[in-house]
């Protein structure tokens, strides 16, 4: 069931960094607006199936508005420039209520944040999340050149900013993110939540697990999912079947599950439409998942009983989905 939509205005922008919108954006009728834990991310509706989700980049403690950090990124599909030219003071939009796909481990005695650019958004609510419940961790912040990063004043001035440190490309060597020294150097019972670009993403998580990590002391979230492995032949139709509805539709080899069954009637929620988001997650009956999100763990994949279908596709014929 998805949740109603809130009416959200946009109370206050500010430009920080090379190209970063910051925004805070309050319930139009003066409410509190829903509580949320640090991790979470919440959906734009910015136009006519133009939906994209940001993480919410505040204090958690705070009711009274949310706050987002968006990068104006070239290479957009239309969400963040969407933001940036018409999110201004004042503006009415809607937006979905908190999901949390990236929660804070409970279990973990120590906390190593790793954020690469706009991915530093989630890392400064769960910042404040842990220093609000005097749990241990540290952030680390990895820019291209601090004349281009967002937040830099407020981390440096935050009650937690001794726990703080900045890395630039452009500075000395001696300050640069070394993850394999810092996650080797880091108490027992850490664990690492690392978001950015996927290729630092993945180097991170790659040295994670050499200094000893284990799959489950991992956490991360893509903000775009890294390019996945085409089947040599490439991509071939399949049968797909939506059980609940009683009806079967035959996917192109050039089209989303998403897409085909759009065709048929059958519309599923989405958001990102990459695979990082989870919401368009639906349940397999039968038929194996060929898993290209970057959502799902690997436990996750091996059940093969939940698929994205905004970007996966079916390793057989047919593919029989709970819809």
């Amino acid at each position: 069931m998805t949740s109603p939509l809130l009416d959200v205005v946009v109370r206050q922008r500010q430009i920080q960094g090379a190209a970063v919108a910051v925004l805070e954006l309050e319930r139009a009728d003066g409410a509190p607006l829903p509580a949320w834990s640090a991790g979470a991310h919440i959906d734009l509706h910015l136009g006519p199936d133009l939906v994209r989700a940001y993480s919410l980049c505040g204090d958690p403690t705070r009711t009274g508005a949310y706050r987002l950090g968006v990068l104006k990124d070239a290479a957009s599909r239309g969400g963040s420039q969407a933001v940036h030219a018409r999110l201004l003071p004042g503006t009415a939009l809607r937006i979905s209520a908190p999901r949390n796909h990236f929660p804070l481990a409970e279990e973990a005695t120590h906390h190593v944040l790793i954020g690469g650019g706009i991915g530093i958004t989630p890392m400064i609510a769960m910042a404040w999340a842990l220093h609000a419940a005097g749990r241990p961790f540290a952030l680390h912040y990895a820019v291209r050149g601090t004349a281009q990063a967002a937040f830099l004043a407020e981390l440096a001035t935050a009650p937690w900013a001794d726990r703080v440190r900045v890395h630039a490309d452009d500075g000395p060597a001696a300050q640069k993110l070394d993850a394999l020294a810092v996650l080797r150097a880091a108490p027992a019972g850490r664990h690492v939540y690392v978001c950015g670009p996927a290729g630092f993403m993945d180097a991170v998580l790659a040295q994670a697990r050499e200094a000893g990590l284990a799959p489950a002391e991992l956490h991360r979230e893509y903000f775009q999912a890294p390019a996945q492995p085409v089947p040599a032949g490439g991509d071939r139709a399949f049968e797909l079947v939506a059980r609940r509805s009683g009806k079967t539709v035959t996917v192109a080899a050039d089209e989303t599950p998403l897409a085909a069954l759009a065709r048929i009637g059958i519309r599923v929620p989405v958001s990102c439409q990459e695979g990082v988001c989870g919401t368009c997650a639906c349940e397999v009956i039968d038929g194996t998942p060929e898993h290209r999100d970057a959502f799902l763990t690997d436990e996750e994949r091996a059940a093969n009983d939940q698929i994205l279908v905004c970007c996966s596709r079916s390793a057989g014929p047919r593919l029989v989905l709970d819809l």
